[in-house]
């Protein structure tokens, strides 16, 4: 009988607090790429007591295959992780010019692929894990501040339909809304000066609360409001 090794690769996108590929842990769930800097890093910890190769990209969502390596780089985009010790991966803008008014949003991918021996006459399956966080580039001198910016989104009543705006230039990532006390359900992440449609139907003066998702990963306050109608909103 022939003997072989089969090596599968599943890629898995997790969202944790703390993300946990097999034995290697990443430091957070998003990273802030301040403007005002060159770079910006985020810590990768090996765990486990095998060997790890780390692979990383910033591509334009999480849907898209499509780098952006026009507008960020990471580096070192592959190199080997030891069995417990750890090592940083750095995002580097290339110099193309992003918004000086907005945040704009990408997302940072990491691929840890375990080493494995090779025992003779056995099947193997190696498992790939990808985590994806989102990367959050911040233009320098940005008014307001961020970790106000929830607190200033809009909830109104377009045609029955439930619109939230944010007027604010920092995106916000929403961790729950609740209309009358019952949950939407997947609520979104509306980007600056956007405005995005819910599939809930309202009317004015229903109660809104909220919370969103910190710079750190971290739950803020919930927040309370009613619905306006579309005349009150602001431009």
């Amino acid at each position: 009988m022939l003997k072989k090794i089969i090596y599968t690769f599943i890629l898995i996108a997790i969202t944790l607090t703390e993300v946990y590929a097999n034995g290697v842990q990443i430091s957070g769930t998003r990273l802030i790429y301040d403007g005002s800097k060159n770079n910006a890093s985020i810590n990768i910890s090996n765990n486990d007591d095998q060997v790890y190769l780390i692979q990383s990209w910033v591509t334009q969502n999480p849907y898209s295959k499509k780098a952006s390596d026009d507008i960020f780089i990471t580096t070192p985009p592959l190199f080997r992780l030891e069995a417990n010790t750890n090592n940083s991966v750095r995002v580097v803008q290339t110099g193309k010019k992003l918004p000086s008014d907005r945040e704009s949003v990408f997302w940072l991918n990491i691929k840890s692929i375990p080493s494995t021996n090779k025992p003779d006459g056995q099947n193997m399956l190696l498992i790939a894990v990808k985590t994806q966080i989102k990367l959050f580039y911040r233009p320098a001198n940005l008014p307001g501040k961020s970790a106000e910016a929830y607190k200033k989104i809009q909830f109104i009543n377009k045609s029955g339909r439930l619109a939230i705006n944010n007027p604010t230039p920092y995106s916000v990532s929403f961790k729950s809304i609740k209309i009358n006390g019952k949950d939407i359900a997947n609520p979104p992440m509306v980007l600056p000066f956007e405005t995005q449609y819910v599939n809930k139907n309202v009317s004015v003066n229903d109660n809104v609360s909220w919370q969103s998702i910190n710079d750190f990963g971290g739950i803020t306050l919930e927040e309370h409001a009613t619905v306006r109608s579309n005349n009150n909103a602001a431009n």
